[in-house]
């Protein structure tokens, strides 16, 4: 009875029976007991007398390393391990908040607010002053209205990139302090 399979995990591609090129492989058994180098076919024969199935754990080990256990299981708890990393990381997001350069205190610290929300998530804030018409002219006098904003929040965040214009647009990232 010839068994054959072949999956991929994760975009990590496993050789399974038939797939093994290599003369020689080094067995574990399906308990984690060392069997020792063998012959290819012979390690193959074991694995099809215990109906289960050799697997090539380390192609690249002088000899290459096999392992003699039930395929079908095996990638099943591969992918439940995979699912659970994922379930337990964390994606940091960019959140923005767009300011006017003529806002009053009220407004901005509405703004502050709610940045305090985005950060005490573990988000990235990127604070944004866009400026329209003729507020160009006087980009200095209003790049503080970003300082501001950055004092309203220095208790909980850092700034990360200090305020750089670009274009129109005048931005700076707020991170949660460390």
């Amino acid at each position: 009875m010839f068994k054959w399979r072949y999956t991929t995990i994760s975009k990590t591609k496993y050789i399974v029976n038939g797939q093994i090129r290599d003369k020689e492989v080094r067995v574990i058994g399906d308990e984690g007991q060392q069997l020792g180098v063998m012959a290819t076919k012979d390690a193959q024969q074991m694995a099809d007398d215990s109906d289960m199935d050799l697997i090539l754990v380390a192609p690249k080990a002088k000899p290459p390393v096999c392992r003699i256990m039930d395929f079908g299981k095996f990638r099943y708890e591969q992918q439940k391990k995979e699912k659970m990393a994922k379930k337990k990381q964390h994606i940091v997001e960019t959140k923005e908040i767009r300011l006017s350069p003529n806002v009053e205190i009220n407004d901005l610290k509405t703004k502050a607010n709610n940045a305090r929300k985005f950060i005490a998530k573990g988000d990235k804030v990127k604070v944004t002053l866009r400026f329209r018409g003729r507020e160009m002219a006087h980009i200095s006098s209003n790049a503080q209205v970003l300082d501001e904003f950055a004092a309203l929040l220095e208790d909980v965040a850092d700034v990360t990139k200090k305020a750089k214009l670009e274009g129109r647009n005048m931005t700076m990232f707020l991170e949660k302090k460390r």
